[in-house]
């Protein structure tokens, strides 16, 4: 009987031991590096992929941006809505950049973002719903694209600054994560499993919070039928928000 309660008691020890066992057991191993080491494997990982999925917000000189972009090395397709109401969807194929939306959007930008009149909607009939291409020279180009640019985007994102500590550890979307953080608030949550891509981003000074999903995920972008396209050249207003 002595004999038989000493196996149990050490059978008891070692399960203990075994549930208390390496935290990174099964993942990729990056929970296991410094916080500067898993943010420059997460921000490779980001350059080396050819496509995501982004949504979330963005706060950009005082304006808020909603953002449900797909994205690839050449190409992007989603929409943004503004926090005053204004939602336009876009696409990018290479340099061309096309903008919809409809005619109340249209009619805001002719007002300076005030709210139009019935009148105002209605001679912005002509452009609801069509694929306005906004032209390189134009204002809004560099604004909007930047929306729609992966490189350019996730550049941006991912910026850190300040002293980087490791966080806890958690999950975004089902996948186990360990969080880095960085200065003023900013905090990306790293995947564990597979390839160590960014799932979450917290902005510093509180600028937004993005999930990141798809990773490589292959879609197709299609350039709109010639006759719901607009070209209005250098004639179309910058988008204000």
């Amino acid at each position: 009987m002595v004999l038989k309660g000493a196996v149990c008691v050490g059978l008891t020890v070692a399960l203990a031991a075994c549930g208390a066992g390496d935290p990174d057991a099964g993942t990729n191993g990056v929970g296991k590096l410094s916080a500067s080491k898993i943010e420059k494997k997460a921000r490779a990982a980001a350059e080396q992929a050819d496509s995501v999925k982004l949504s979330g917000t963005v706060v950009s000189k005082g304006q808020t941006y909603r953002l449900d972009m797909r994205l690839q090395r050449d190409g992007a397709m989603g929409k943004v809505a503004t926090k005053g109401g204004s939602t336009f969807w876009l696409l990018r194929m290479g340099k061309h950049l096309y903008l919809k939306a409809d005619a109340g959007f249209w009619a805001r930008q002719e007002k300076g973002g005030k709210q139009p009149s019935r009148s105002d909607v209605q001679a912005a009939g002509k452009l609801d719903g069509k694929y306005v291409k906004v032209p390189p020279e134009d204002p809004a180009y560099k604004q909007l694209s930047g929306f729609a640019d992966m490189r350019v985007l996730l550049e941006g994102l991912l910026v850190m600054n300040g002293k980087r500590e490791t966080g806890e550890r958690s999950e975004v979307g089902g996948v186990k994560t360990v969080r880095v953080q960085g200065g003023s608030g900013s905090v990306v949550d790293v995947s564990l499993l597979g390839t160590p891509y960014p799932l979450r981003i917290q902005r510093a000074g509180g600028a937004g919070t993005l999930e990141l999903d798809d990773w490589n995920k292959e879609f197709e972008l299609e350039a709109p039928a010639k006759q719901q396209v607009v070209d209005y050249g250098k004639k179309i207003v910058a988008n204000k928000g």
